[in-house]
């Protein structure tokens, strides 16, 4: 909560420079009576394919994404460039002068710009990497054929840079029942692109959940709703990566629309993490 309180302080500070939304004329006042009968709509996942959207914070989608570089980092570099601006007009000019007007507006834009960029870095998640099992350019042309839309969706979320969120997909992880209260989120550490015996595509989400016992990830029901959160038309596994460094993984892999053809239940699923697991999780990824 913390970490999202910050990041819309930081968002807030910024207002000023998005240009504003035009405003929808106004609603007229509902003229229904108040002690009329209310209709309860439940929204559940078990439809397949919802994943729970998040952008600056995990309450939906943002209006722009930025892929390719740190928004936190660029706030930063800005800011640092604009206050020692500043401070060298400022000692250069001996306190005044005809420099004074610009080092005063770069200490009102600049300091403010890396309290910001502070903010961000804060609240930054790094992308997590995609490997491949194989070939990366026949896998990639798999996974074009193949994925479905939650596949694509996911690999779309997780590859950026996201700000406000406790962990990637930390919505998703504590709708499939993954995440208890108090604990801390599981952390993503890649995603493994591969290819079944049937030539299915496979899609590997790997996790340090490092306080989440592997039979809370590996039960039968939990499963099943494992493939139809993430479905349609796939099916899942859930393998022990590192058991010392409590890594587990979320196999899923298509079946063409018939549940089982993947071959993912027919043969032993192996699932090789070479990367890093974080020592020590941030104070701020709770639940």
């Amino acid at each position: 909560m913390a970490r999202r309180l910050v990041v819309l302080s930081a968002l807030t500070a910024t207002s000023a420079l998005v240009a504003p939304r035009s405003l929808s004329p106004a609603t007229p006042r509902s003229t229904t009576p108040t002690n009329a009968p209310r209709e309860l709509v439940v929204l559940n996942n078990d439809g397949g394919g919802k994943i729970m959207g998040g952008g600056f914070n995990a309450a939906g989608e943002p209006p722009i994404k930025i892929r390719g570089f740190s928004l936190a980092t660029a706030a930063l570099a800005a800011g640092a460039l604009i206050t020692l601006s500043s401070f060298a007009a400022f000692f250069t000019s001996g306190g005044g002068g005809g420099t004074a007007s610009v080092s005063s507006l770069g200490f009102i834009y600049g300091i403010p710009t890396l309290l910001v960029g502070a903010a961000l870095a804060y609240a930054e998640l790094e992308p997590v990497p995609v490997t491949y099992d194989g070939s990366e350019s026949k896998l990639e042309a798999l996974f074009e054929r193949k994925a479905n839309e939650a596949m694509r969706k996911v690999r779309e979320d997780v590859t950026r840079h996201r700000y406000g969120d406790d962990a990637h997909l930390d919505t998703t992880t504590k709708a499939l029942g993954l995440v208890e209260p108090g604990r801390p989120y599981p952390i993503l550490l890649e995603v493994k692109l591969g290819e079944t015996s049937k030539g299915e595509l496979s899609y590997s989400m790997i996790f340090n959940a490092p306080e989440a016992p592997f039979s809370l990830w590996a039960d039968e029901k939990r499963v099943r709703k494992y493939e139809t959160f993430f479905g349609p038309d796939i099916d899942a596994e859930v393998v022990k990566v590192d058991a010392e460094k409590r890594v587990v993984a979320i196999v899923l892999a298509t079946n063409s629309g018939t549940p089982g053809a993947s071959g993912l239940k027919d043969e032993e699923v192996a699932v090789e993490f070479t990367g890093a697991v974080p020592d020590v999780l941030p104070a701020r990824n709770r639940s």
